[in-house]
């Protein structure tokens, strides 16, 4: 099967969207911006056994591919319109191609996201997205802007894929059911896009949940010039997750990544509007921690209670391709 006919039959669906003048299949694909637009730009690449089990279906693959760059678009509170997809395979098998190229348009299709263009070579299984979205200009929520007596909030319940990827490995056990429902966490996130658009105006500040709650906090706090404190007791818990003890879950939520959740900071004057968004968008939200001035003094970040701060530094720094390994 040749490498357009991988692509004629597998990602070439209808493409509805007006403002494309030319879409897959040619040189470049076009397209247009109304007025009073800007346009957000994202790309990720996943590679098999080190951002998914060799063992994921194809399926998943193929949502995850997708949901982790719908993910950066809904911390930006923007609206994602178009991506790119760069597909290495080892081999062009019918059956995979099938189930992959059905996970991703699915979710494309509950987004209303077109596929415009890409590529399809062959070796290692690697798959690469180029996101795009749209937002009014001026409006996109950044890392930079978390302000001291900002709230600290995050969306779902974090640690969940985490264990999820814990549970795959034989590092932890839990009763099926919960195993299940973990391990779905894992493989096929939820963009909070509803969530991010509307929140946009009231936040200050935004990220997602990629690397682990500690770990992308610190680039909040990093690049708003701010400190925090994490009250840890108060990070949500699924039910999945209710039975372990308490070090463990919390550990899970701090350390692990794979959530794709939102961790965001606002005035606390904004706290009503919070919850009126996270009831239109029916989305979970709960307040973890306070933003605080940045001194010599203080630590960048402190966790309450104190014995949760004996984490390894590797958690709090979060994973990082060219000093560790991540097995999957």
């Amino acid at each position: 099967m040749s490498e357009f006919k991988i692509i004629q039959d597998y990602f070439s669906w209808p493409q509805p969207d007006s403002q494309i003048s030319v879409a897959n299949g040619d040189d470049a694909a076009v397209f247009s911006l109304r007025a009073g637009e800007e346009l957000a730009v994202s790309v990720d690449t996943s590679i098999a056994g080190v951002h998914f089990p060799h063992a994921t279906p194809a399926a998943a693959i193929g949502h995850k591919a997708l949901a982790v760059n719908l993910s950066d678009m809904a911390a930006m509170g923007a609206q994602p319109r178009w991506f790119t997809l760069a597909l290495t395979l080892p081999e062009a098998e019918h059956d995979w191609l099938k189930a992959f190229s059905g996970g991703l348009k699915a979710l494309a299709d509950q987004h209303h996201i077109s596929l415009i263009g890409g590529d399809t070579t062959r070796g290692p299984l690697s798959i690469t997205i180029q996101i795009m979205g749209t937002l009014p200009k001026g409006s996109a929520l950044r890392r930079s802007g978390a302000l001291p007596n900002d709230l600290i909030c995050v969306t779902g319940t974090p640690g969940d894929a985490a264990a999820g990827l814990a549970c795959l490995q034989g590092r932890l056990q839990l009763p099926l059911p919960e195993q299940t429902y973990c391990i779905e966490r894992l493989n096929y996130p939820s963009p909070r896009l509803a969530f991010g658009r509307n929140i946009r105006q009231h936040a200050h500040s935004c990220i997602d949940i990629s690397d682990g709650l500690m770990a992308d906090l610190q680039h909040i706090l990093a690049q708003s010039g701010v400190a925090a404190t994490l009250l840890t007791e108060q990070i949500p818990v699924s039910p999945a997750l209710s039975t372990l003890p308490a070090d463990q879950r919390r550990t899970l939520a701090l350390a692990g990544g794979d959530d794709y959740e939102l961790l965001l900071t606002l005035p606390p004057e904004k706290l009503d509007a919070l919850h009126a968004v996270a009831n239109a968008t029916q989305t979970a939200v709960s307040v973890i921690g306070h933003i605080q001035p940045a001194t010599a003094q203080t630590p960048s970040l402190s966790l309450i209670p104190a014995e949760m701060a004996t984490l390894p530094e590797n958690n709090i720094q979060g994973f990082n391709h060219f000093t560790a390994s991540k097995p999957v």
